[in-house]
Order: structure tokens, then C-alpha cells, then sequence
């Protein structure tokens, strides 16, 4: 059997770690990398460097995208980059008839997602959207409970999101801070846990109201040293007067945090960049930061259901609280540390609980064992489901594609809209009638 041949554009660290490795090494009997391509030429040297299996895979710049079609003849893309270009990648793919994997989100508003979805539909290619949190073994289970009507018919989500200060700083150092980058944190983060809730409930939302602030990072933090634009963490030196580099960094290695290494480890990104294309340290009071912190958002469903959201980006513990509530019952879930970023882990050992509470009758605890790998063991099966096709033994859909893609964006686009012009958002008359429908009749 042949192998499937990749093109990856975007050689980030997510690239490398979750896709690139995998290719080389789980997958390398069905699958290969045939090109690479990205902004930066030390990002190159260093994939070459971390896995020599790469060295003589040839590397692309962005304006060579054709001649990278051209010379390596893939059968799909692997569209990993900074989120303002993925929608670049995804018609370029489908306009030559290549299947897509592209990271979440897709795109960064509800506009170009249905460009994809309109491209995808005079394409020979398919989108897959690479939403990994689907994937953990608690989210599957507490899946296949609503499936089995364990609550019966759902009438209300509430799910609460905390991301901790050293997770939710890392997203105000680098390019995630600005709107036009990352579509904001409404959509760059939170559009994984809008199609959780998605998913959970084969839900297409319809109206959107919320409100947001910055509250935590930009010139106005309580925690700002001083009013100052274009500091970095390398070489601040208000360093000491910053709590939230010394949660991480005492006196006693002070010296240390001005090395490069040691502050690349400190905010968990790549090392090999050019300096030029690439800040990772910026700081994160600067006043160009133009995106919220708190999130709060109300989301009316076609089939009914209601959800009450919030996520906040400086928090003690990472994690979230969930209860989803039905006509016969109730399920609740909490998570200490996250999925993938245990710097607060769960008391336990790898075991998260689901607990079920009938409207009559007693409580029932179901314990669920982490898979292997990242998030949880969710990483792993999706992987697999990427590489090897979609598990023919799961009884009901996980793998994501545009459709979900847009129903997650389109929530996120509108929590931003919502909350720049105080209003309610329909998304009805945000998505075409005709794309909407189709959206609608995937649960009907």
C-alpha cells in the first residue's frame, strides 16, 4: 500500500511534537513528509536537527507554496501555523483537490470558515479539524452517557474554564495577545470548549450574548511594575518587581532567566525561531494587547439547549467545572490541571470521575482511566484516526471537520462581536441560510 504523503506548512513545535513525530515514527508504515514549509529557515534547521529522519525532505517559504505542490505531489496538507494563515492553507489544499488536516481553530472568524466550507464542497479533498480534547477518555465516556440518555433530554449546560498564570500568561507574551492574529481567546482557546459542549449535545447554536474585560494582563494590571510598551522577559529589567515571572523564577536564578534556554522552558515555546519573525517574550502588560481575559457568554441552541460559559486566563489552578442538566438527571464533572496542562494535577492516579445524579434515585461515581499520551490519552486516538482512518469498531462520530469547525468559530466570532457591540448576536443571519441549514441537519 502506498503512503499517504504530507506537506506541512507551519514547522512549529505543535507541528514537530504532535504530527511530525508521529508521522516518522508511530505511522511511517502508511504515511511520509514530503515538504516543509514556513516563514523562518532556522525552523528548518531545527526539525532537521530533532529528527534526522527529515534531512533531506525539501523546505519551502510561504511564496513557494506552488512549487512545493509541484515538486512533492502530496496527497494532503498539515496546516499548522500561526491561526490568522491557516485559511490561506485550507483553499490553496482544496482548490488542488488535497485533503487538509488543519489545527484549531480553522480560522479565526465565522467569515472564512464558510469560505472553506464553500471550497470544500467543489473539492475532491476533506477538511478534518484537529480538535484533540474530544478525544480524552472522561470526555468520550461522558459522550456516550448522553448518547445512552443517561439525563435524558438536555435542557442546560454550565461549564467554567480556568486557565493558570503561567498557561494563561504564555498567551499575552506571543502573537495569540492580538485579535487580528488569533481571533482572540474567544476563539483561539475557547472555540475547543465550544465544540465540547457542541459535540456533547449535537448542538448548533443560535443566538450568542457576552460580556469581557482585561482585567488581568495589559498597561492597566494591577501587577504592572510600571506603564512601559516593548519590554521583553530576556531582558526586562523590572524582571524582579513581576510576579508573574517570579512565581517561576526566585533570586537565586535570576541569572539563569536571562539565558535564552532557561526563559524559552519558562514559557513553554519553541526554541529555534529567528528573532525577527518570531517574539516569544513580549511582555504581557504591553497596551497593544487588544483581547479579553474574562469571558462570560449565554448560547441558545436550535434543539433547545441552553449554555452559561466563562473562562478566565489568570487563575491559581487550572481546570474546569461542569454540569450538564436533563429532564431525568444530572451529570457533573470537574477537572483539577486541565487536559494536557498538569501544573495543578487531579488528586488520584490518572483516574477522573464522572458523577451521575438521577432526578430519582441515588448517585453513581464512574471512575475513568487516562489513556497514553498527551490530554488526557486523547492525543494518541486521534492520531490514529488521522493516520490509520477513522476506528470502524466506534459506534458514533468523533473525528471533527468543517461543519463542526463552524459551529465552534461561529460561537467564538460571535462572543467577541457580542461583546464589542453589546448586543445579542443570531447567527442566523451571520452564517448563509443554506450553510446554516446544513449545519442544523447534521443532528436532525
Amino acid at each position: 500500500m502506498a503512503k499517504k504523503r504530507y506537506a506541512v506548512c507551519g514547522v512549529s513545535g505543535r507541528a514537530l511534537g504532535m504530527f511530525i513525530s508521529s508521522i516518522l515514527k508511530d505511522f511511517k508504515d502508511v504515511s511520509e513528509v514530503v515538504g516543509l514549509l514556513d516563514i523562518d529557515t532556522l525552523r528548518f534547521e531545527y526539525a532537521k536537527e530533532r529528527f534526522p529522519e527529515l534531512k533531506d525532505v525539501p523546505c519551502y517559504l510561504p511564496q513557494d507554496f506552488d512549487k512545493m505542490l509541484n515538486e512533492t505531489k502530496p496527497d494532503a496538507l498539515l496546516v499548522v501555523c500561526k491561526d490568522c494563515n491557516h485559511v490561506d492553507y485550507l483553499l490553496k489544499g482544496l482548490e488542488n483537490d488535497l485533503d487538509v488536516i488543519c489545527e484549531k481553530p480553522l480560522c479565526t472568524n465565522t467569515e472564512d470558515v464558510v469560505k472553506v466550507i464553500q471550497a470544500e464542497k467543489k473539492s475532491k479533498g476533506r477538511v478534518i479539524a484537529t480538535f484533540n480534547y474530544r478525544y480524552a477518555p472522561i470526555h468520550r465516556k461522558l459522550r456516550e452517557m448522553l448518547i445512552e440518555k443517561k439525563v435524558g433530554r438536555i435542557t442546560h449546560v454550565d461549564l467554567n474554564w480556568y486557565i493558570d498564570i503561567r498557561h494563561g500568561a504564555s498567551y499575552f507574551n506571543r502573537w495569540n495577545r492580538m485579535r487580528e492574529n488569533s481571533g482572540s481567546l474567544s476563539i483561539h482557546k475557547a472555540s475547543h470548549h465550544f465544540d465540547l459542549v457542541n459535540w456533547w449535545i449535537d448542538g448548533t447554536p443560535e443566538t450568542v450574548h457576552a460580556f469581557g474585560a482585561l482585567n488581568h494582563y495589559g498597561p492597566d494590571a494591577v501587577f504592572n511594575p510600571s506603564k512601559k510598551d516593548g519590554r521583553r522577559c530576556l531582558i526586562c529589567k523590572e524582571k524582579a518587581n513581576c510576579p508573574y515571572v517570579n512565581r517561576w523564577v526566585s533570586r537565586t536564578n535570576q541569572q539563569a532567566a536571562a539565558t535564552e534556554t532557561h526563559m524559552s522552558e519558562l514559557l513553554g515555546v519553541e526554541r529555534k525561531y529567528s528573532h525577527d519573525l518570531y517574539v516569544p517574550d513580549r511582555c504581557i502588560f504591553d497596551s497593544e494587547i487588544n483581547i479579553h481575559d474574562t469571558l462570560i457568554a449565554n448560547v441558545r441552541y436550535t434543539n433547545g439547549v441552553l449554555l452559561n460559559y466563562s473562562a478566565n486566563f489568570s487563575t491559581p489552578w487550572e481546570g474546569y467545572r461542569l454540569a450538564i442538566n436533563g429532564t431525568h438527571g444530572r451529570i457533573e464533572c470537574e477537572e483539577w490541571g486541565g487536559v494536557g496542562h498538569e501544573s495543578f494535577p487531579m488528586p488520584g492516579t490518572g483516574k477522573r470521575s464522572l458523577d451521575y445524579y438521577p432526578i430519582f434515585g441515588s448517585k453513581e461515581t464512574h471512575w475513568v482511566q487516562d489513556g497514553v499520551g498527551g490530554h488526557g490519552g486523547g492525543d494518541s486516538v486521534i492520531k490514529e484516526d488521522i493516520f490509520l482512518g477513522v476506528d470502524p469498531a466506534r459506534k458514533y462520530k468523533i473525528l471533527a471537520d468543517s461543519h463542526d469547525a463552524l459551529r465552534s468559530i461561529a460561537i467564538g466570532d460571535a462572543v467577541w462581536n457580542s461583546i464589542k457591540g453589546e448586543k445579542i448576536i443570531d447567527l442566523r443571519k451571520e452564517i448563509p441560510e443554506d450553510i446554516f441549514g446544513e449545519i442544523k441537519a447534521d443532528f436532525e
